[in-house]
């Protein structure tokens, strides 16, 4: 349950913010159709998200513990430093909206995901918990409870969401992630 509920706070808070959230506005914005949308970015985070974390749990086997706790400790720290940054979006390309909402909504946030933040916490995070069913349907229902709103409330909620303040409680569990592990490693917890 542990690995489920990190990975679940660990992306949602991670998303806010983050470009394939700007995507979902933009989608949002262009579709005016939030079922089609709100499926679209479930398929592609749930496929996403279990590639990522089916190559956490690769990774995890190739290396040592000690290797890879020393890995994900750095890596968590590195995350935290990189949620401190904001994040740019380029906007999809015009000609996607030919195939309808959950196909360009599915086929945009597949692509924005691809070495996005939230995908290489995933990443870490099955490779720290060992578990990919527990992590990717945690970094899944992550990614939803951040974007759905959105799909909803669009620019009105953007107004309102202090970023710089979610930008830093999601490093400060990346760094708290991190430090954890590397203690761990250290063999003081």
């Amino acid at each position: 349950m542990e690995g489920f509920l990190i990975s679940l706070s660990a992306v949602a808070i991670a998303e806010i913010g983050d470009k394939t959230q700007l995507l979902t506005l933009v989608l949002a914005a262009r579709f005016a159709r939030p079922l089609p949308l709100i499926a679209g970015i479930f398929a592609a985070t749930i496929v996403n998200h279990a590639l990522a974390a089916g190559a956490g749990l690769l990774i995890a086997s190739w290396l040592t513990p000690e290797v890879l706790q020393w890995t994900l400790g750095i890596s968590f720290v590195a995350g935290g430093v990189w949620m401190l940054i904001p994040d740019k979006f380029d906007e999809v390309s015009g000609g996607a909206s030919r195939f309808g909402p959950f196909i360009t909504t599915t086929i945009a946030f597949f692509l924005a995901e691809m070495g996005d933040k939230t995908q290489l916490a995933t990443v870490g995070l099955a490779a720290r918990f060992d578990d990919l069913v527990i992590v990717a349907a945690g970094t899944t229902i992550g990614m939803m409870i951040a974007n759905v709103p959105v799909v909803f409330l669009g620019d009105a909620a953007a107004k309102f969401l202090p970023l710089q303040l979610v930008r830093g409680a999601a490093a400060a569990i990346f760094f708290a992630l991190g430090l954890v592990t590397i203690l761990e490693a250290l063999g003081v917890v």
